[in-house]
């Protein structure tokens, strides 16, 4: 009985190892802006966008409406467009433009794009981005 219940014992430890390692990676990446390989120098326009491009770049956010993160990212891509001559901020609905979202890959809500002036994906983060990341981020495509 004294083995089975140290067994039981060591597999609780080790699986709320793993799920604590598993959480502090995973916020770790959430919302980090980084180049993506996969995007291969899609563009996007106002065709796509339903809007026009910004004079020096755009941060495009994809949202849905019960997405709580999403709401904190319309305030800080705002700020940032707001803060930054010639950057604007395109909000997309997900559920209303399934086909750009396949297309383009987006896996979880928030999901932010970051445009060059011609409409090239330079950089995405998914999950809610820091304001000094996106600022760093519109420096290469600006």
């Amino acid at each position: 009985m004294l083995v089975q219940t140290m067994t039981g014992l060591v597999v609780c430890v080790v699986v709320l190892a793993a799920a604590s390692a598993y959480g502090v990676l995973h916020r770790r990446r959430s919302g980090r802006v980084r180049v993506r390989g996969r995007d291969g120098g899609k563009r996007l326009g106002a065709a796509e966008l339903g809007e026009g491009l910004g004079e020096r770049a755009t941060l495009v956010q994809f949202s849905s409406a019960f997405c709580a993160p999403c709401r904190a990212t319309r305030r800080v891509l705002g700020e940032v467009a707001h803060m930054v001559p010639g950057v604007t901020h395109i909000e997309i609905d997900a559920e209303d433009h399934l086909d750009l979202v396949r297309e383009l890959d987006i896996l979880k809500t928030p999901t932010v794009l970051v445009l060059d002036a011609q409409g090239r994906i330079v950089r995405r983060a998914t999950g809610q981005p820091r304001k000094a990341d996106v600022i760093a981020a519109l420096g290469e495509a600006v």
